[in-house]
């Protein structure tokens, strides 16, 4: 590994630096300073406006203290498309090295295709300029130490862009997990399905790969890094640490047109304490969706519905329970010559919702851009975004690497923040 971070220089470096421990929740919800000066407007640039960039886009035209001047890409019709969105009032680009010469940008926010991440990012924080960028942050372990490094030699915030670390849903949670509601942690089961090839349109046959880039090794790790490093980030939330190995099995079973990663997706993730992940992808049935179930020996957390459910509810009342004990007894014996075992069905009680979203509050993605201008004014690095961003990312990477070399990957301590 070339240039590797240890944890122990990680945090060296942050206490040296006197940077902000803040976390980002917290962070995210003090957005009421004085936004009437200019002196408090972040001015930002958007390299990289397709169409995760378009919807970034959006979403901080919606924020009064942060005002977009610079726009860039490489590909003509999300340019054009930028210019429009902006209504010609952001300076248009098509090389991100000319629109980091602008002199009044305070920040840049890059959605590029993966493989693009690192340098730009490196190339915008040696310019002195802060970076959100997208996840995963780098298909390279190398490079995601690399990006770190540049943020922290040049004392500059580097966020990543986990809008779940500002959904306040997934902050309740964490909080029902600190407080034991659900008893002692066992097992997450996560899971992202989909129903749809992932390809886009393309003009001419030459434009394939720009345009599909998260088919192909050479620009991504396809489902580990588009969609796995959510789930990846929240599981290392909930247990508080990162993984120390995973093994696992990817094929491309379904979309046999070319593509070079895997449509299908199967991986166990080993946690310090021996707890696990199980984490499953795949995008040719989408009857599951998506979702994250964190298990304990008292409760079950249903993360992206908001659901919650007691592993031992209470007893019902009166003759319903006794209706109950009645069925109990009737289906739990075992007949005459019949099966000596009984099925273990799943627990059928209902959910209870955990959280009720606030009418009016901005939404998450929106909130992740108010906590990075927020700490921009403040010139403090969020270190807990920063651990997130980078620990997901290796996930991402070694679990991608498991399945290519079909064998347990252990994952140094020097890749763990």
């Amino acid at each position: 590994m070339s240039n590797p971070i240890s944890r122990r220089k990680f945090i060296g470096n942050i206490s040296a630096l006197g940077l902000a421990s803040t976390l980002p929740f917290m962070s995210t919800f003090s957005f009421a300073s004085d936004l009437s000066s200019p002196s408090n407007i972040v001015n930002v640039g958007i390299i990289g406006v397709g169409s995760r960039g378009k919807v970034l886009l959006l979403n901080i035209q919606k924020i009064q203290g942060i005002k977009i001047i610079a726009v860039c890409d490489n590909y003509d019709t999300n340019y054009k498309r930028a210019i429009s969105l902006t209504r010609n009032t952001a300076k248009a680009y098509t090389d991100h090295r000319k629109l980091l010469e602008n002199k009044d940008l305070d920040a840049v926010i890059i959605a590029t295709p993966l493989h693009e991440h690192a340098h730009i990012t490196i190339d915008a924080l040696n310019s002195g300029l802060h970076v959100f960028c997208e996840k995963s942050m780098a298909k390279t372990a190398e490079d995601c130490n690399a990006m770190v490094s540049a943020a922290l030699r040049n004392n500059k915030i580097l966020q990543i862009g986990h809008q779940r670390l500002f959904d306040p849903m997934y902050h309740k949670a964490i909080e029902m997990i600190q407080n034991k509601q659900l008893g002692s942690l066992t097992q997450i089961r996560a899971f992202w399905h989909r129903n749809r090839d992932w390809r886009k349109p393309v003009p001419s046959p030459e434009l394939e790969r720009k345009i599909n880039w998260r088919l192909y090794e050479e620009y991504s790790l396809g489902l580990m890094t588009e969609l796995a490093s959510h789930h990846l980030q929240v599981a290392n939330w909930v247990y508080g640490a990162a993984p120390i190995s995973v093994a696992g099995f990817g094929s491309i079973n379904y979309w046999k047109d070319g593509r070079e990663l895997f449509d299908n997706v199967n991986l166990v993730y080993k946690y310090p304490n021996g707890n696990h992940l199980v984490y499953d992808s795949l995008i040719s049935n989408k009857h599951y969706g998506m979702e994250v179930q964190v298990m304990g020996d008292k409760g079950t957390l249903e993360m992206e519905k908001g659901n919650y459910f007691l592993e031992h509810p209470p007893a019902a009342p009166g003759i319903l329970q006794l209706v109950n004990d009645i069925e109990k007894g009737i289906f739990e014996t075992v007949p005459i010559g019949g099966a000596s075992w009984v099925p273990e069905t799943a627990n059928k009680v209902k959910p209870t919702k955990y959280h009720q979203t606030q009418k009016g509050l901005p939404e998450p993605t929106e909130l992740q851009f108010h906590s990075f201008a927020n700490h921009i004014r403040e010139n403090k690095i969020d270190e807990e975004n920063l651990k997130h961003g980078y620990n997901s990312s290796i996930c991402a990477i070694m679990g991608h690497k498991a399945m290519l070399e079909n064998k347990v990957i252990e994952i140094p301590d020097n890749l763990r923040m």
